[in-house]
Protein backbone atom coordinates (compact mmCIF):
# COMPACT_ATOMS: atom_id res chain seq x y z
CA UNK A 1 0.00 0.00 0.00
CA UNK A 2 1.17 3.48 -0.92
CA UNK A 3 2.25 5.81 2.28
CA UNK A 4 0.27 8.38 2.95
CA UNK A 5 1.82 12.34 2.33
CA UNK A 6 0.74 15.04 4.69
CA UNK A 7 1.79 18.17 4.28
CA UNK A 8 -0.15 21.65 5.32
CA UNK A 9 -1.73 24.63 4.05
CA UNK A 10 1.21 26.48 3.42
CA UNK A 11 1.87 24.62 0.55
CA UNK A 12 -0.70 26.76 -2.14
CA UNK A 13 -1.20 23.89 -4.05
CA UNK A 14 -4.36 24.48 -5.96
CA UNK A 15 -7.54 21.96 -4.48
CA UNK A 16 -7.93 21.09 -8.39
CA UNK A 17 -4.05 19.64 -7.96
CA UNK A 18 -4.69 17.76 -4.76
CA UNK A 19 -7.90 15.92 -5.67
CA UNK A 20 -6.56 14.55 -8.48
CA UNK A 21 -3.57 12.94 -5.90
CA UNK A 22 -4.47 9.60 -3.95
CA UNK A 23 -3.10 9.16 -0.31
CA UNK A 24 -2.29 12.89 0.51
CA UNK A 25 -3.83 14.87 3.50
CA UNK A 26 -3.48 18.32 3.83
CA UNK A 27 -3.60 20.39 7.66
CA UNK A 28 -5.39 23.26 7.96
CA UNK A 29 -3.89 26.83 9.08
CA UNK A 30 -5.42 29.43 10.75
CA UNK A 31 -5.60 33.31 9.61
CA UNK A 32 -7.09 35.85 11.95
CA UNK A 33 -8.50 38.83 10.76
CA UNK A 34 -10.78 41.26 12.63
CA UNK A 35 -10.46 39.38 15.51
CA UNK A 36 -12.16 36.31 13.59
CA UNK A 37 -10.33 33.10 13.16
CA UNK A 38 -10.17 31.78 9.29
CA UNK A 39 -9.66 27.98 8.92
CA UNK A 40 -7.00 28.44 6.03
CA UNK A 41 -7.02 25.09 3.92
CA UNK A 42 -6.15 25.20 -0.18
CA UNK A 43 -8.68 26.96 -3.25
CA UNK A 44 -7.70 28.48 -5.82
CA UNK A 45 -7.72 32.58 -7.54
CA UNK A 46 -11.35 33.44 -6.81
CA UNK A 47 -10.70 31.67 -3.14
CA UNK A 48 -8.62 34.38 -2.22
CA UNK A 49 -9.28 37.35 -4.10
CA UNK A 50 -11.76 38.42 -1.60
CA UNK A 51 -8.76 38.13 1.12
CA UNK A 52 -6.60 40.27 -0.76
CA UNK A 53 -9.40 42.50 -1.30
CA UNK A 54 -9.46 43.06 2.12
CA UNK A 55 -5.59 43.86 2.85
CA UNK A 56 -5.71 46.35 0.07
CA UNK A 57 -8.33 48.35 1.83
CA UNK A 58 -6.24 47.91 4.87
CA UNK A 59 -7.15 45.40 6.80
CA UNK A 60 -4.44 42.84 8.67
CA UNK A 61 -3.91 39.35 8.99
CA UNK A 62 -2.13 37.26 11.28
CA UNK A 63 -1.57 33.39 11.19
CA UNK A 64 -1.47 30.33 13.16
CA UNK A 65 1.05 27.10 12.64
CA UNK A 66 -0.39 23.99 13.07
CA UNK A 67 -0.19 22.43 16.57
CA UNK A 68 1.61 19.30 17.87
CA UNK A 69 -2.08 18.16 18.84
CA UNK A 70 -3.19 18.26 15.59
CA UNK A 71 -0.78 16.87 13.95
CA UNK A 72 -0.90 13.75 16.53
CA UNK A 73 -4.32 13.74 15.66
CA UNK A 74 -3.45 12.86 12.16
CA UNK A 75 -0.61 10.69 12.13
CA UNK A 76 -3.01 8.51 14.57
CA UNK A 77 -5.75 8.17 12.64
CA UNK A 78 -4.08 7.28 9.57
CA UNK A 79 -1.18 4.93 11.68
CA UNK A 80 -4.48 3.02 13.41
CA UNK A 81 -5.67 2.55 9.85
CA UNK A 82 -2.02 0.91 8.83
CA UNK A 83 -0.47 3.15 6.61
CA UNK A 84 3.23 4.75 6.31
CA UNK A 85 3.21 8.54 6.63
CA UNK A 86 5.20 11.00 5.35
CA UNK A 87 4.80 14.27 6.98
CA UNK A 88 6.31 17.37 4.61
CA UNK A 89 6.52 20.76 6.27
CA UNK A 90 6.57 24.79 5.95
CA UNK A 91 10.58 25.57 6.71
CA UNK A 92 11.75 25.53 10.04
CA UNK A 93 13.55 28.94 8.72
CA UNK A 94 9.93 30.57 8.97
CA UNK A 95 8.08 28.97 11.34
CA UNK A 96 7.31 26.35 14.60
CA UNK A 97 5.31 23.78 12.37
CA UNK A 98 8.31 20.99 12.07
CA UNK A 99 8.85 20.88 15.89
CA UNK A 100 5.09 20.46 16.30
CA UNK A 101 5.14 17.81 13.96
CA UNK A 102 8.17 16.35 15.25
CA UNK A 103 6.36 16.34 18.55
CA UNK A 104 3.60 14.88 17.51
CA UNK A 105 5.56 11.97 15.49
CA UNK A 106 7.44 11.09 19.02
CA UNK A 107 4.17 11.39 20.98
CA UNK A 108 2.42 8.95 18.84
CA UNK A 109 5.34 6.82 18.32
CA UNK A 110 5.09 6.04 22.19
CA UNK A 111 1.52 5.09 21.69
CA UNK A 112 2.03 2.98 18.61
CA UNK A 113 5.84 1.61 18.63
CA UNK A 114 4.87 -0.45 15.13
CA UNK A 115 3.81 2.62 13.20
CA UNK A 116 6.07 5.08 10.84
CA UNK A 117 6.14 8.31 10.69
CA UNK A 118 8.72 10.31 8.72
CA UNK A 119 8.78 14.15 9.10
CA UNK A 120 10.82 15.99 6.73
CA UNK A 121 11.57 19.98 6.99
CA UNK A 122 11.22 21.05 3.43
CA UNK A 123 13.11 24.52 4.20
CA UNK A 124 10.65 25.94 1.56
CA UNK A 125 7.74 28.05 1.40
CA UNK A 126 4.85 28.57 -0.36
CA UNK A 127 4.63 27.26 -3.82
CA UNK A 128 8.37 26.17 -3.18
CA UNK A 129 6.87 23.52 -0.82
CA UNK A 130 4.46 22.99 -2.94
CA UNK A 131 6.90 21.74 -5.57
CA UNK A 132 8.38 19.92 -2.94
CA UNK A 133 5.45 17.91 -2.31
CA UNK A 134 5.11 17.71 -6.01
CA UNK A 135 8.33 15.83 -5.98
CA UNK A 136 7.91 13.51 -3.54
CA UNK A 137 4.51 12.39 -5.12
CA UNK A 138 6.11 11.97 -7.80
CA UNK A 139 8.84 9.61 -6.42
CA UNK A 140 6.16 7.57 -4.80
CA UNK A 141 4.85 6.69 -8.54
CA UNK A 142 7.73 5.87 -9.21
CA UNK A 143 7.43 3.14 -6.97
CA UNK A 144 10.13 4.65 -3.96
CA UNK A 145 9.16 3.48 -0.26
CA UNK A 146 8.08 6.72 1.95
CA UNK A 147 12.25 5.85 3.65
CA UNK A 148 13.40 6.61 0.21
CA UNK A 149 11.17 9.30 -0.97
CA UNK A 150 12.22 11.11 2.54
CA UNK A 151 15.96 10.77 1.72
CA UNK A 152 15.50 11.78 -2.05
CA UNK A 153 13.72 15.25 -0.47
CA UNK A 154 16.46 15.37 1.95
CA UNK A 155 18.89 15.24 -0.50
CA UNK A 156 17.77 17.53 -2.57
CA UNK A 157 16.32 20.13 -0.40
CA UNK A 158 18.87 22.65 -1.03
CA UNK A 159 18.11 22.42 -5.20
CA UNK A 160 15.02 23.99 -4.57
CA UNK A 161 15.16 27.51 -5.65
CA UNK A 162 12.58 30.35 -4.23
CA UNK A 163 13.15 34.27 -6.00
CA UNK A 164 9.86 36.64 -5.80
CA UNK A 165 8.91 40.25 -5.07
CA UNK A 166 6.45 42.00 -3.42
CA UNK A 167 4.47 44.80 -4.67
CA UNK A 168 4.02 47.16 -1.79
CA UNK A 169 6.60 47.24 0.88
CA UNK A 170 3.59 47.92 3.59
CA UNK A 171 3.33 44.11 4.05
CA UNK A 172 7.05 43.28 5.40
CA UNK A 173 7.05 46.71 7.35
CA UNK A 174 4.64 45.11 9.15
CA UNK A 175 6.26 41.69 9.57
CA UNK A 176 9.82 43.37 10.47
CA UNK A 177 12.06 42.90 7.30
CA UNK A 178 11.74 46.26 6.34
CA UNK A 179 11.93 49.44 8.82
CA UNK A 180 9.48 52.25 8.46
CA UNK A 181 11.77 54.30 6.60
CA UNK A 182 12.35 52.16 4.09
CA UNK A 183 9.16 51.41 3.21
CA UNK A 184 7.95 54.86 3.12
CA UNK A 185 11.56 55.64 1.12
CA UNK A 186 10.98 52.44 -1.38
CA UNK A 187 7.05 53.00 -1.77
CA UNK A 188 8.02 56.77 -2.70
CA UNK A 189 10.70 56.03 -5.69
CA UNK A 190 8.40 52.93 -6.21
CA UNK A 191 11.34 50.63 -5.46
CA UNK A 192 10.93 46.70 -5.15
CA UNK A 193 12.77 44.06 -3.43
CA UNK A 194 13.95 40.94 -4.84
CA UNK A 195 13.99 38.24 -2.01
CA UNK A 196 15.06 34.49 -1.97
CA UNK A 197 14.73 31.54 0.75
CA UNK A 198 18.16 30.81 1.41
CA UNK A 199 19.80 27.62 2.98
CA UNK A 200 17.88 27.79 6.40
CA UNK A 201 14.51 28.05 4.83
CA UNK A 202 14.65 31.82 5.53
CA UNK A 203 13.32 34.71 4.18
CA UNK A 204 16.26 37.38 2.53
CA UNK A 205 16.42 40.18 0.86
CA UNK A 206 18.87 40.26 -1.99
CA UNK A 207 18.37 42.76 -4.52
CA UNK A 208 16.13 46.31 -4.81
CA UNK A 209 15.10 47.32 -8.46
CA UNK A 210 12.77 50.06 -9.60
CA UNK A 211 9.34 49.29 -11.26
CA UNK A 212 7.25 46.75 -11.39
CA UNK A 213 7.83 45.30 -14.54
CA UNK A 214 11.71 45.76 -13.98
CA UNK A 215 11.68 43.22 -10.69
CA UNK A 216 9.35 40.77 -12.91
CA UNK A 217 12.07 40.61 -15.29
CA UNK A 218 14.66 40.40 -13.20
CA UNK A 219 12.87 36.95 -11.59
CA UNK A 220 12.57 35.52 -15.19
CA UNK A 221 16.27 36.34 -15.56
CA UNK A 222 17.09 34.63 -12.22
CA UNK A 223 15.48 31.59 -13.34
CA UNK A 224 16.78 31.54 -16.38
CA UNK A 225 20.11 31.95 -15.19
CA UNK A 226 19.91 29.54 -11.88
CA UNK A 227 17.63 26.50 -13.33
CA UNK A 228 20.00 23.39 -13.85
CA UNK A 229 18.33 21.91 -16.37
CA UNK A 230 17.39 24.89 -18.51
CA UNK A 231 14.96 22.62 -20.19
CA UNK A 232 11.98 20.24 -19.29
CA UNK A 233 11.78 20.60 -15.71
CA UNK A 234 8.42 21.63 -13.93
CA UNK A 235 8.41 25.62 -12.49
CA UNK A 236 5.84 26.84 -10.01
CA UNK A 237 4.88 29.60 -10.25
CA UNK A 238 2.83 31.48 -6.80
CA UNK A 239 1.20 35.23 -6.95
CA UNK A 240 -0.88 36.94 -4.80
CA UNK A 241 -3.95 38.19 -6.26
CA UNK A 242 -1.83 39.10 -10.04
CA UNK A 243 -2.54 36.07 -12.29
CA UNK A 244 -1.73 38.53 -15.40
CA UNK A 245 1.42 39.41 -13.27
CA UNK A 246 2.34 35.56 -13.31
CA UNK A 247 1.25 35.10 -16.91
CA UNK A 248 3.52 38.25 -18.24
CA UNK A 249 6.27 36.63 -15.91
CA UNK A 250 6.37 33.56 -17.68
CA UNK A 251 6.22 34.43 -21.02
CA UNK A 252 9.21 36.72 -20.78
CA UNK A 253 11.00 33.61 -19.31
CA UNK A 254 10.09 31.59 -22.20
CA UNK A 255 11.34 34.47 -24.21
CA UNK A 256 14.87 34.02 -22.98
CA UNK A 257 14.58 30.69 -24.10
CA UNK A 258 13.73 29.11 -20.67
CA UNK A 259 11.41 25.98 -22.11
CA UNK A 260 9.83 23.91 -18.84
CA UNK A 261 7.68 20.60 -19.28
CA UNK A 262 5.45 21.84 -17.15
CA UNK A 263 4.16 25.41 -15.53
CA UNK A 264 1.93 25.19 -12.73
CA UNK A 265 0.44 28.94 -11.85
CA UNK A 266 -1.27 28.72 -8.18
CA UNK A 267 -2.53 31.51 -5.96
CA UNK A 268 -0.48 32.24 -2.57
CA UNK A 269 -2.95 31.94 0.37
CA UNK A 270 -3.54 33.35 3.20
CA UNK A 271 -0.98 31.96 5.02
CA UNK A 272 1.72 33.30 3.16
CA UNK A 273 -0.08 36.33 1.73
CA UNK A 274 -0.37 37.30 4.91
CA UNK A 275 2.91 38.33 5.27
CA UNK A 276 3.84 39.21 1.74
CA UNK A 277 0.60 41.21 0.64
CA UNK A 278 -0.96 41.51 -2.40
CA UNK A 279 1.37 41.66 -5.57
CA UNK A 280 3.53 39.06 -4.27
CA UNK A 281 5.51 36.84 -7.56
CA UNK A 282 7.29 33.71 -6.99
CA UNK A 283 9.25 31.49 -8.91
CA UNK A 284 10.30 28.22 -7.72
CA UNK A 285 11.92 25.37 -9.72
CA UNK A 286 15.36 23.25 -9.24
CA UNK A 287 18.95 24.35 -9.34
CA UNK A 288 22.20 23.16 -8.55
CA UNK A 289 21.61 25.35 -4.83
CA UNK A 290 19.88 28.16 -3.47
Amino acid sequence: MAFWIVTDAACDLPQAYVEKEENITIMPMVYRMDGVDHPCTLGDDSTWHPFYEALRAGKVATTAQVSAAEYQKTFRELARQGHEILCIVFSSGLSGTYQAALLAQEMVLEEMPGAKILVVDSLCASAGQGLFVHYALQKRKEGLSAEETAQWLIDHRQQFVHWFTVDDLATLKRGGRVSATAAFMGSMLKIKPILHVNYEGKLIPREKVQGRKKSLKVLAEKVSELAVPKEGQTLFIGHGDCREDAEYTLEYLKSLGFKPKEVLITAIGAIIGAHSGPGTLALFFLGEER
